[in-house]
Order: structure tokens, then C-alpha cells, then sequence
């Protein structure tokens, strides 16, 4: 992974679970038929544990923590793992839903190829710093933040190879709609495509 120092923002990064976006996903979200939940094969009453080896700012997390699933969040990035780890203890400290939510989500600081094979995961997500996009149109500022901190996961196939070979039911990774399927893993089981974004979904058999 290339590491960058972080410039200076106006706005500074924050994670916050008890607010904006992701407080109103939480409120008015479309369940478990959206697209990541069914993604990890929340289908016919199932719930599967989760580990995300590529926590960030924790709100793919907390969207599948929020509709019942166990999950551990994976961080290799100590700034980024502050960030998280400060977010989740507000949202413990605020109570009520959001708290209970956040009880089912486990933070843990390491790298995820060195820790996957102890956790004997069921369920991996993956979702590693995509590609530069092809166009030239900025990307959201928040993203270019988390990019100064995390720099370019240039070890994401080795994460999907460990990935693969530890998960007992399936890998989820989250892909850019249009861009080319990751090199070196082969073919995935299926997909589940987004506005912006797919779910290339490997089964384990």
C-alpha cells in the first residue's frame, strides 16, 4: 500500500453514524433489498457474520450491522482506524438505536491478509481504493480525503486471493459499475449492479 501525507481540508474527515447521510440510510434505507445486503446473501430470513477487511469509514458496516448482521470491521490505516474507532464511540456514547446497531460491529487495527485466516470468516467484503476513474469529472472530496490517508491498495488482489481462501460461504467485491474485472482471480459467481457501483460476488464451494 503507498501511504500519503494528508493535506489540510476546511472541512475535515469525520465519521459519524448519528447523522446525515448515514443516519437517514439507517431511518429510510430500502432493507435488506438493497443491493450489498443481498450482496452477502441476506436472502430467506439468512444472516450472515460478516467480516469487511476494508473498513474505511465503516458505513457498509453499519448498513449490514443495522439490518441484523454480526460484523467485523478490519483497518489497516492507524489514522483511518482513529477516524472509525472515534465515530463508533460517539455513536455507542449517543444510546438509543444507533448504539445497538454499533454493538453488533467489532473494530479491529491490521492488516486483513494477516488477519483472515484466524477469523475463519464466513462472509468477506472487500472493497479496496478503486481505480482512477477514466473521466476526468473530480471525484467527491471526502474520497479524495480518504485517499490521501490510505494512498493506493496496490496489495488488493493478494487481500482477494486470502480473501477467497478463507471465506466459507462467499467474497463480495465492490467494484466501480463500468470498470474491468480485477485481474487474477477469475470470474465471479454472479454480480449485482448499482448506480455506480457493482457487487462481483465469488460463492465458495
Amino acid at each position: 500500500m503507498t501511504r500519503k501525507t494528508t493535506s489540510s481540508s476546511a472541512d475535515p474527515l469525520v465519521c459519524d453514524f448519528t447523522g446525515g447521510t448515514v443516519l437517514h440510510r439507517f431511518k429510510y434505507g430500502g432493507g435488506r433489498g438493497q443491493s450489498l445486503p443481498k450482496a452477502v446473501g441476506m436472502r430467506g430470513g439468512k444472516t450472515p457474520k460478516v467480516v469487511d477487511a476494508t473498513a474505511g469509514l465503516g458505513r457498509d458496516a453499519f448498513l449490514l450491522a443495522s439490518l441484523g448482521a454480526e460484523v467485523t470491521l478490519i483497518e489497516r490505516s492507524l489514522e483511518m482506524f482513529n477516524l472509525l474507532n472515534d465515530g463508533i464511540s460517539r455513536a455507542r456514547d449517543a444510546g438509543g438505536d444507533v448504539a445497538e446497531v454499533i454493538a453488533r460491529m467489532t473494530l479491529i487495527h491490521g492488516d486483513a491478509k494477516d488477519l483472515l485466516p484466524d477469523l475463519s470468516p464466513e462472509v468477506v467484503l472487500v472493497d479496496p481504493m478503486h481505480p482512477p476513474r477514466k473521466k476526468s469529472a473530480l471525484v467527491k472530496n471526502e474520497m479524495r480525503q480518504i485517499r490521501e490517508i490510505v494512498g493506493t491498495d496496490e496489495d488488493s488482489l493478494e487481500l482477494m486471493q486470502v480473501a477467497l481462501s478463507t471465506a466459507s460461504n462467499r467474497v463480495v467485491l465492490k467494484w466501480p459499475l463500468r470498470a474491468d474485472p480485477m485481474d487474477g482471480i477469475g470470474p465471479c459467481s454472479h454480480q449485482i449492479l448499482g448506480k455506480s457501483t457493482r457487487y462481483d460476488v465469488f460463492m465458495i464451494t
